[in-house]
């Protein structure tokens, strides 16, 4: 009779299940960031998959009725509220004095990726030249969710000098809004009427009004934010808690305006954050909360749990449109991503690119440019276009479209790629400092393998290579009225 009232369905376990590895990780995650040094994604990655509908089969979102247009709008979030994230954590005034090192990653950085990326996709899995440049452009922006992941405060990042903290949070932060116009250069190719009628729709709808008049209404939105909040704290009118929620409202009402006004929601949620934090005052006032560290936590490890539980993997195989997506040629792919999407022409521009002082230094930051969350979104940005002309996709491939080989080719090649991304970059925090700790002297180890706390060999860490200004440095607060 009493068993009769247990309910253990599949929502209720996964509240059960995901609740207790939140839990788990926040007991230890001192420990595990710090002597590990594993990240989240990963470890949510490999949740996911475990009670997922090809494992346990605890989790089957689709089976919830959990469509693309879910997950659309749960990536939407995720990566909006890190965007704003990122240009609150950014130090005052930053682009004033970077702009150059950052404008490089956005521009040549992410061309010569997206072109090459395009080539191999191109050659590898043999789509015509437009559906390749769209899988590309899904996979040009460096992630903000994994790179907070690695670059938010750990014993590791502490080894990283900021003034390379600084720049990939920034590169990360702006580059998946920026990414758009990659996108829809594809898109427009290969949907057009005429080579005139898709460079026109590309510089008014994507380049003027997604982008420029994103970013400026994002910068806007942000210091009018900023200047309400200070006089409100000012004068005693909002109290502590609510002045913490604010700030994941202000990310999430950037979001709203973006999706509803059909602009880019990241770069208005990226440059709503940069607005609101421009003069260094709310980072200050919030600088002992760990809000990212919170966001992380919660928002961003759930979502790698739902995207371990949704991989498509029956997808990774042959189909009648997609006849040369194998397991094969895809992890062919994806090691010609991680070696040569941002890897040479990031050495190449070294000297190009003040914040970078070192051949190491320029290796790392080749290195560390993750695909996860956003290039999901993206994916399926490009699904809806190609299916229905808007932002809202169909809950299923269409059979019979005329872009039936680009839309049933994305999502797999762009979940084979992240889910290789996330353990790749997710793990390789790991492997450079167990490697950094075998490339030193025996009597300079420390005690327990990868517990060193200096700054990483080959990497300017002294004077100003390697600070690139205070993390915080608003005023003294005049606006408090005590």
């Amino acid at each position: 009779m009493a068993w009769s009232v247990i309910e253990a369905t599949p929502p209720h376990l996964t509240y059960l299940i995901l609740s207790a590895f939140l839990i788990l990780y926040a007991l230890f995650s001192s420990f595990i960031r710090n002597r590990l040094h594993l990240s989240e994604p990963p470890l949510a990655t490999v949740l996911g998959i475990i009670i997922g509908p090809n494992a346990l089969n605890i989790v089957d979102p689709r089976a919830w009725g959990l469509e693309d247009s879910i997950t659309q709008e749960l990536a939407r979030v995720v990566v909006g509220v890190q965007v704003f994230t990122v240009g609150v954590d950014l130090p005052k005034a930053y682009f004033n004095r970077h702009w150059k090192s950052v404008g490089m990653l956005l521009g040549p950085v992410m061309v010569f990726g997206w072109i090459i990326v395009a080539l191999f996709v191109y050659l590898l899995l043999g789509t015509d030249i437009p559906t390749a440049l769209i899988v590309s452009a899904c996979l040009t922006p460096t992630d903000p969710v994994l790179a907070a992941s690695v670059l938010s405060n750990s014993q590791f990042s502490s080894r990283v000098p900021r003034r390379l903290r600084h720049m990939l949070s920034a590169e990360s932060g702006c580059n998946d809004g920026v990414s758009f116009p990659f996108l829809y250069a594809g898109i427009f190719a290969l949907t057009a009427g005429s080579a005139g009628d898709g460079i026109k729709e590309w510089i008014l709808e994507t380049v003027l009004w997604q982008c420029i008049f994103g970013l400026a209404l994002g910068a806007i939105i942000g210091v009018i934010a900023n200047r309400v909040l200070r006089f409100s704290y000012g004068n005693g009118y909002i109290d502590d808690s609510s002045f913490f929620v604010f700030y994941i409202l202000m990310a999430i009402f950037s979001i709203g305006v973006g999706s509803t006004l059909g602009s880019d929601d990241f770069l208005i949620a990226f440059g709503a954050g940069t607005g609101f934090a421009w003069d260094g005052w709310f980072a200050k006032k919030t600088a002992e909360a760990h809000l990212p560290n919170i966001i992380d936590l919660l928002l961003n490890s759930s979502m790698f749990v739902y995207f371990g539980a949704t991989i498509p993997w029956s997808r990774f195989t042959p189909s009648e449109s997609t006849p040369y997506v194998t397991p094969g040629r895809l992890t062919i792919l994806l090691l010609l991503i991680l070696l040569f999407r941002r890897l040479p022409i990031v050495l190449a521009l070294k000297p190009f690119i003040p914040d970078i002082k070192t051949y190491r230094e320029a290796l790392f930051c080749g290195h560390f440019g993750p695909m996860g969350v956003g290039a999901l979104f993206l994916a399926i940005e490009a699904r809806a276009q190609l299916e229905t002309g808007t932002a809202r996709p169909l809950p299923s491939p269409p059979k019979h479209s005329p872009h039936e080989s680009a839309i049933n080719i994305i999502r797999p090649v762009i979940c084979f790629i992240v889910l290789g991304s996330t353990m790749v970059h997710g793990l390789s925090v790991a492997a450079i400092s167990v490697g950094s700790h075998y490339t030193k002297e025996v009597n300079e180890r420390t005690p327990l393998i990868g517990g060193e706390t200096e700054g990483l060999a080959g990497m300017v860490h002294e004077g100003g290579g390697g600070e690139s200004e205070p993390s915080v440095s608003g005023d003294e607060d005049p606006d408090r009225n005590d």
